[in-house]
Order: C-alpha cells, then sequence, then structure tokens
C-alpha cells in the first residue's frame, strides 16, 4: 500500500491531539480563560435556585408553616395546590384570570403609547423635545408612594359620575397603569429607535408613505425585539405590584394575585404559608412561560437599546 493510499484511506482513525492547530490545553490554561466562567456560572445557578426549591418544598408541605419547611422536600403532598381552589371566600381562580387580564392588557397598551413616544422623540424634532425626555427620567425618580393618595382622591371622584372606571373596577386600575407607561420604557425604546437609520423613512416618504405608514409598517417590524423586551417587563411589574392594587380593587373577586395572595398571610391565627406558597408557584408560571417565549429577543433588546 503506497503513501498516498494511506493518507486516502477513509477507515483511517486521526487523532485529535496530532492535528496542527489544535493542541490540547493545559488544565491551568483552560481554567484561566473559560474555566473559571463555569464554576461562577454554576454558583450563580444554584444562589438563584435554592429560593425557588424551597418555596416549591413549602409549597408541598401541608404543615402550614415555613419553620417544618426548613427540611427540602421532608414532606410531599399536593393537598395545599387543592385547597387552593377550594376556597369560596378567596377565590384563587377569579385572581388567576384577573391578573393574566390586567396584566397582559397593560403591557400592550404600555407598548403601545411607548413606542408612539419613542417615535416621536427619535424621528421628529420640535420645541421641548429635550425637556420631555429628561422629564421622563425625572419623574421616574420620585416613589409610587407618593402618587397613592393622589390616585384615590381622582378615581373616588370619578366614581360618583362614571363608576366603570372609578374605585373597584378593574378598567380604572389598568388606566392608573397606562398613566405611568411613558417612562423608562420610553426612553429604552428610543435608544432602540434611534439604532433604526432614518435613510429608510426618507425612502419611504418618496414613495409618498407618511409618519402612521412608516411607524406601523416599516418601524414596528424592525423593533420588535424591544417591544417584546417592554412588553415582558410591563406584565411583571403588573402582576406583582401590590400598593395600587389593593387601594383601587375592593371586591374579592376583582382583585389580582399579588392582593389576593396576601390574605393568606396576613391574619396572625389563620397564616397558612403552605398554600400560600403554592399560589405563588402557580403564580410564577405565566411570567415564566412568557419569559421562555420571548428570550430570544431579550438580551438583543436591550444591548440594542443602549447604543445611541
Amino acid at each position: 500500500m503506497t503513501t498516498a493510499t494511506q493518507h486516502h484511506n477513509p477507515d483511517a482513525v486521526i487523532d485529535p491531539d496530532a492535528v496542527v492547530g489544535h493542541p490540547k490545553r493545559p488544565f491551568k490554561r483552560y481554567f484561566r480563560e473559560t474555566g473559571w466562567r463555569h464554576l461562577v456560572g454554576i454558583a450563580m445557578s444554584i444562589f438563584a435556585a435554592f429560593p425557588l426549591l424551597y418555596v416549591f418544598s413549602a409549597s408541598l408541605n401541608p404543615g402550614g408553616t415555613l419553620v417544618t419547611a426548613n427540611s427540602l422536600f421532608s414532606n410531599f403532598s399536593f393537598q395545599s395546590y387543592v385547597d387552593l381552589f377550594n376556597r369560596p371566600q378567596q377565590p384563587y381562580a377569579a385572581w388567576f384570570g384577573n391578573t393574566l387580564l390586567i396584566g397582559g392588557i397593560s403591557s400592550l397598551g404600555t407598548v403601545f403609547l411607548g413606542a408612539l413616544a419613542a417615535y416621536a422623540f427619535s424621528r421628529m424634532r420640535f420645541i421641548g423635545r429635550r425637556v420631555g425626555l429628561l422629564t421622563l427620567l425625572l419623574v421616574q425618580m420620585f416613589p409610587q408612594l407618593l402618587a397613592v393618595v393622589a390616585i384615590f382622591l381622582l378615581l373616588s371622584g370619578i366614581s360618583e359620575i362614571f363608576p366603570a372606571i372609578g374605585l373597584n373596577s378593574q378598567i380604572g386600575l389598568i388606566m392608573v397603569y397606562l398613566g405611568g407607561a411613558l417612562g423608562v420604557n420610553t426612553y429604552l425604546m428610543y435608544g432602540f429607535f434611534n439604532t433604526v437609520p432614518s435613510s429608510i423613512d426618507e425612502a419611504a416618504k418618496i414613495d409618498g408613505a407618511g409618519h402612521a405608514r412608516i411607524f406601523f409598517t416599516i418601524i414596528l417590524r424592525l423593533v420588535a425585539p424591544i417591544l417584546a423586551v417592554v412588553g415582558l417587563l410591563s406584565f411583571v411589574g403588573t402582576t406583582s405590584e401590590f400598593v395600587i392594587a389593593s387601594i383601587v380593587l375592593i371586591d374579592p373577586d376583582k382583585q389580582t394575585l399579588a392582593v389576593g395572595l396576601y390574605q393568606f398571610v396576613s391574619q396572625e391565627f389563620s397564616r397558612n404559608w403552605s398554600i400560600f406558597a403554592a399560589g405563588a408557584v402557580l403564580a410564577a408560571i405565566p411570567v415564566m412561560t412568557l419569559f421562555l417565549f420571548l428570550q430570544k429577543y431579550i438580551v438583543g433588546g436591550l444591548t440594542a437599546g443602549s447604543v445611541k
């Protein structure tokens, strides 16, 4: 067998270590370059997963206290999940549906209003444009509690004229959430809109397209990543909001999960942390599902939005 035949023999086994250009790295070099990152990632994963495991273990412990849940998964029972849906005075299923409804509408409205404002600040030139951008950031510096009294008095007055959007109405709560839509999210979308070349708008204007047509048919498709990011952030913030929801919504059948779950642990002599943990585990499912569905947009949307 000649040398050429040996070189082209398909049955010949090639040693990876003998390939020129791909030498095996020593362990010290591997650990110094990339290995330490794996250790940090594993440590952070354990740090983030432990509270979740603890809450899930507490939900499977029918004892009703957190002290008995210190031993992870010492007891295993789904009775807390069954009792969660068998309490007429604490309608968890209604809270769950209300949270999805209010969170979904609020996030969609926030994305739409924020996109309109971001497009105006990015593409149009008008008096007060820079002052308006700074005002959006300055308003976010004040805590939400400062507006609670004003919101309560406003909705209380509206209830006397138009009860459908006043106190104890989900529409009124949604309108309150949408009132704070033009904030940091708008500034985040503004940075992403600036990454879209303005030459696209100019080419569309030459073809006779106006601002509305450019916005709805061209720009929105190009900025889909940041829309997904803002929608996710808005949904998470709305579903976990407690202060305003507890003031606006009075009827138990209209309350959200954040307000309703508090009832399980608010009474000193009837606290049931097991049912509370079971409700918290189920409440995290929509957020986790939405996060996994929009995961491919999150990193791209945030990084591109930071480029001016």
